[in-house]
């Protein structure tokens, strides 16, 4: 069994609203009298209309939550803005204390909360590798045992001895991540230290994370808006929302529970419920009963889209698919099946590439049909769930929906 190196037991954290100290002894003496008296604060601007605060004005940053880390495992917190997220790693990292509940670990906590803390402009980069790596709990030895570690990571080592405040903002935070680093700790807590310097040196950085956690054994607490490095670094993720714990387990489904993608489609419809069109033949050669998306977590299946088919055979017969895709009533792109389908087959498994579609929610149309002499006519048509095709960080593209135009699809293939 695998040990417990982190332990939140219904831990609560309340911050309380509104101006704390009146800045002397006088003053807040004074407002604390006229609060108890239920009175205006003699303190506060005039004119400003404001009371006391109230034992009400209070603010749950964290209401109970309870979860436990193991060693070597890489945590992944993420959550919307305000959610609570750089609050637990402030307990954890002891920058605050807990209202109630209680934290306990069993380890050295090197903390990336704000990379680059303390850094003094005037001192070259090597003063304040010294400087900061005794802030984080280094001891001078420890700092020259690394120092040359340090400054290979950073890839600053021309700038090595210039004063910091000609730095560029990249290399600044660079020099203060590669210390922050190489600390030797058993738990790494980061907050979005990911998100520095170039795309090469962020890469370096997710691997140093992934290595501390594999090969070293040390247990790593990442929080990030970032879903890449959260799918490549983690190996467990939990989902905050306004204090509280609403999902603790795998990546994939935490960052669906996060990005909402569960709530706004469904997966499956029962189609024979659905009333056709009237120009549809009398003499039917299929009715289409039954649809389901098999990759419903579209999230993280961005290129390709299986539907799963299921149908009556009222006459056999070899039928092709169009699946169009549609945004606000304006059809945008479509695709065919690549080859015609035996009706006796009584379900067929599609698989359709949306790779050309941005992310947005799409209406989807499935038309059943017949093709004769480089004719075709409809057998049945039916409206499938809606698709929601994601953002990812990839994704910068900005549809115009006035000029979208007509996209034609890659053929569909078939299972």
């Amino acid at each position: 069994m695998s040990e417990t190196i982190i332990k939140f037991d219904r831990v609560k954290k309340e911050y309380r609203l509104g101006q704390i100290g009146g800045g002397t002894l006088k003053g807040d003496l004074q407002s604390w009298f006229a609060r108890i008296r239920g009175k205006d604060d003699p303190n506060s601007l005039i004119g400003s209309g404001k009371k006391n605060v109230k034992k009400g004005d209070r603010f749950l940053a964290l209401d109970g939550i309870s979860f436990e880390v193991y060693k070597g495992e890489a945590l992944g917190i993420i959550g919307h803005n305000g959610a609570g997220k750089s609050t637990l790693l402030k307990l954890l990292s002891r920058v605050t204390a807990p209202s109630d509940g209680t934290i306990s670990y069993n380890g050295r906590i090197a903390s990336m909360l704000e990379v680059g803390t303390g850094f003094h402009p005037e001192m070259t980069g090597r003063e304040n590798v010294y400087m900061n790596g005794a802030i984080l709990g280094m001891t001078k030895a420890e700092i020259d045992a690394k120092m040359e570690d340090i400054i290979e990571f950073s890839e600053v080592r021309e700038f090595i001895d210039t004063p910091v405040k000609r730095y560029s903002s990249g290399m600044y935070v660079k020099l203060a991540f590669s210390v922050a680093a190489h600390l030797d700790s058993e738990i790494m807590i980061m907050d979005e230290v990911l998100a520095v310097g170039d795309m090469a040196f962020q890469k370096k950085c997710l691997s140093k994370m992934r290595e501390a956690a594999k090969k070293e054994g040390r247990t790593v607490l990442y929080v990030s808006h970032n879903m890449n490095t959260i799918r490549q670094l983690c190996d467990r993720c939990i989902v905050l929302d306004k204090g509280k714990v609403i999902f603790d387990g795998g990546v994939t489904e935490a960052i669906s529970v996060y990005l909402g993608a569960e709530k706004e489609t469904e997966n499956k419809s029962d189609l024979a419920k659905q009333e056709r069109v009237d120009y549809l033949p009398k003499d039917k050669t299929i009715w289409l009963k039954y649809c389901e998306y098999i990759n419903s977590d579209i999230v993280f299946e961005q290129n390709s889209l299986k539907i799963l088919l299921k149908w009556d055979v009222l006459k056999r017969d070899d039928i092709c698919f169009r699946v169009e895709f549609s945004v606000n009533g304006l059809g945008v792109a479509s695709a065919i099946t690549n080859k015609r389908i035996d009706t006796t087959q009584g379900e067929c498994l599609l698989k359709v590439d949306v790779s050309d579609l941005v992310p947005d929610t799409y209406n989807l149309i499935l038309v059943a049909y017949k093709e004769i002499e480089n004719h075709s006519y409809d057998l049945d048509v039916v409206t499938l769930p809606k698709f929601k095709k994601s953002f990812d960080e990839g994704a910068f593209v900005t549809w115009n929906k006035n000029n979208w135009g007509y996209v034609k699809l890659p053929n569909i293939e078939e299972g």
